[in-house]
């Protein structure tokens, strides 16, 4: 249920022009248009609601549209590569529903020309991220508007096989762990990679941490010593947001 001060906007003349930008990006006239101003709203610009000290914006559903896209697409992937590991299918994932993928798919669609916030602030013109939040905020919005059907079917024919050249992506193969040391260099961290080892001689499983400045910051496991230190290396990246 949405606020009383996001229904005081439901009269607002932009809807109309909203209405009809939200019917050409998914295909069908959106059943709730509120959704979908929440969804375009940063949280700069965000509502006081009735509930104390809470502010209305499209952090809520942009939690709700990461959660659907990432399960979406790892469904597309299982099918698309029955006989990959788990491995490769988490790291194929990875790089299409990262940020900055994201950001350059939200682009392309013309979330850019919708998402309200507050220009004045610097931190959010330098944060890139916005336009791949709102993309996530919007499939939040369809999921809730239209329901888990019509929300897959948008993921995959408008986000996954319009946008993305599965081939190319795979091909790919960035170096998660020479991305992390170029970082922890331009920022002046010390980094470290500490490895584990568990199980019998043939079958051991090893666990790569990655310490920055003596504080564990990315786990990742595999069956050989760089196999683990991709995957740590590879859950750094998200977290930092670079590809």
């Amino acid at each position: 249920m949405l606020s009383p001060i996001l229904e005081f906007f439901s009269s607002d003349p932009k809807d109309k022009k909203l209405k009809k930008a939200v019917e050409h990006i998914i295909g069908q006239k959106p059943s709730n248009i509120m959704l979908y101003r929440l969804a375009f709203m940063h949280s700069s610009v965000s509502k006081e609601t009735v509930a104390k000290g809470y502010k209305e914006s499209n952090e809520r559903l942009e939690f709700l549209g990461d959660s659907v896209l990432g399960m979406i697409t790892a469904e597309y992937l299982f099918k698309k590569f029955p006989f990959k590991d788990e491995g490769f299918l988490t790291e194929i994932r990875s790089r299409m529903v990262s940020r900055e993928s994201l950001n350059g798919v939200a682009r392309k669609i013309g979330l850019d020309k919708l998402v309200e916030y507050d220009g004045n602030r610097r931190t959010v013109l330098a944060r890139t991220s916005m336009y791949g939040d709102a993309l996530e905020a919007l499939i939040g919005a369809i999921y809730l508007d239209k329901g888990f059907q019509f929300t897959r079917k948008f993921i995959v024919k408008s986000i996954l096989t319009q946008h993305f050249d599965i081939d190319t992506v795979v091909s790919n193969n960035p170096n998660f762990k020479s991305l992390v040391i170029e970082w922890a260099q331009r920022e002046g961290k010390q980094i470290r990679f500490d490895i584990s080892e568990e199980g019998a001689k043939h079958n051991k499983e090893f666990t790569a941490t990655i310490y920055v400045d003596d504080d564990s910051f990315a786990v990742g496991q595999g069956y050989s010593k760089k196999k683990a230190e991709q995957t740590a290396a590879m859950k750094a990246c998200e977290k930092l947001e670079i590809s």
